[in-house]
């Protein structure tokens, strides 16, 4: 995987035309929501083409949990106006949505693009984060749904070459969107810790990015200026990380709950979170790298958050999502539970230092949506 160039602030912008412009791109596809207008970076590519000649052409047919359908509309509206670089702005939906269409442009559409093997292509791929969350900006994967189901597409080629990272399109986040974005971040970072792909390089990244979350919580909550820079760059830096390690089984467990109760993804993850830790902390002897290294990697989330225990951690890790006003859904059956853990992703629980079973998986969904 190759380096990114990553551009900060307002300078970042002007470096980030200047890497356009030395591209030769002539007609970039800009992948973005609606509301990309109301920020400084809706702004910047708004005047884009006055300053450089470079035609903007914008899509906005994506759904919040990106499906195949969109992503073809995706690539047909990159061909068909000659487009030679794509750029998402925005959350993770955008960047995922960005990278499918750069991964996908390059194959055949005579068949589905997910059966396809992807072709590494040198189609310029440009992220501009607008949330402190997803960190795929620093990711060479994306998530998108084909026929309700969940799908991982990945390749080193959909890493974006070239980042911008500028908190200034921080300010008119809604509350719902800062705080589960925030969450996200919080999961990746402690999640890649425990990864069994997890490297020295990874964890550093993974320590960091909670450390950073953890000082920075309440003044990024707030809207401050400087806490939503550190945040932004906690969220990347949990990017990076997830890079190394992929995520675990609370991720593996949040998929659905999204899906199901319509629940922001980083809300979703962070529920499933303090139930992974405990379910590790009890079954450590399971570890296939050993329990005394499992006990240890779990030692190091208390102090990382700020916490004197274990319990504590787990207390801190459970009340978070609902200091924050986020709501877990109510009425939940007995049917839903047994849904739920039929639809976790295996791929995910195999990164987990121990595997739960259909049953802990029963007892998880249980404790988290039943907590009293």
């Amino acid at each position: 995987m190759g380096d990114q160039l990553i551009f900060r602030g307002t300078e970042g912008c002007r470096s980030l035309e200047a890497h356009l412009v030395s591209l030769g791109c002539k007609r970039l596809l800009l992948v973005c929501g609606r509301s990309l207008s109301h920020t400084p970076a809706g702004k910047f590519f708004g005047s884009l083409t006055e300053r450089t000649g470079i035609e903007v052409i914008r899509f906005s047919g994506f759904s919040p949990n990106p499906d195949y359908n969109d992503i073809v509309d995706g690539v047909k509206c990159f061909r068909e106006n000659g487009c030679d670089a794509v750029c998402g702005a925005g959350g993770g939906s955008a960047m995922d949505t960005a990278k499918c269409i750069k991964l996908f442009a390059a194959l055949s559409d005579d068949r589905s693009y997910t059966s396809q093997q992807i072709i590494p292509n040198s189609i310029p791929l440009i992220a501009v984060p607008t949330t402190a969350g997803t960190g795929s900006e620093a990711t060479r994967f994306a998530v998108i749904y084909q026929d309700g189901e969940k799908i991982s597409v990945t390749d080193d080629s959909g890493l974006p070459e070239a980042v911008l990272l500028d908190p200034a399109n921080l300010a008119g986040l809604p509350a719902l969107h800062r705080n589960a974005s925030m969450l996200d971040a919080l999961c990746h970072a402690i999640e890649s810790l425990w990864s069994v792909r997890a490297t020295d390089e990874s964890k550093e990244y993974s320590r960091s990015a909670v450390r950073m979350i953890v000082i920075n919580m309440e003044g990024y909550i707030s809207g401050g200026k400087e806490c939503s820079r550190h945040m932004m760059e906690a969220a990347h830096t949990a990017g990076k990380a997830i890079n190394i390690t992929t995520t675990t089984a609370a991720h593996a467990m949040s998929y659905k709950l999204t899906r199901l109760y319509g629940i922001p993804h980083g809300h979703a993850a962070a529920l499933c979170l303090p139930e992974v830790c405990r379910y590790l902390s009890e079954n450590a002897d399971k570890c296939s790298s050993g329990e005394e290294h499992l006990r240890s990697t779990l030692g190091e989330i208390p102090p990382l958050l700020g916490c004197e225990s274990f319990d504590t951690a787990l207390s801190f890790l459970t009340e978070l999502p609902e200091r924050l006003g986020l709501v877990t859904p109510q009425n939940v059956t007995d049917d839903d539970i047994e849904l739920l853990a039929a639809s976790v992703n295996a791929e995910r629980l195999s990164n987990s230092p121990v595997i739960p079973d259909r049953n802990d998986i029963k007892e998880m969904y249980t404790h988290i949506l039943r907590r009293k």
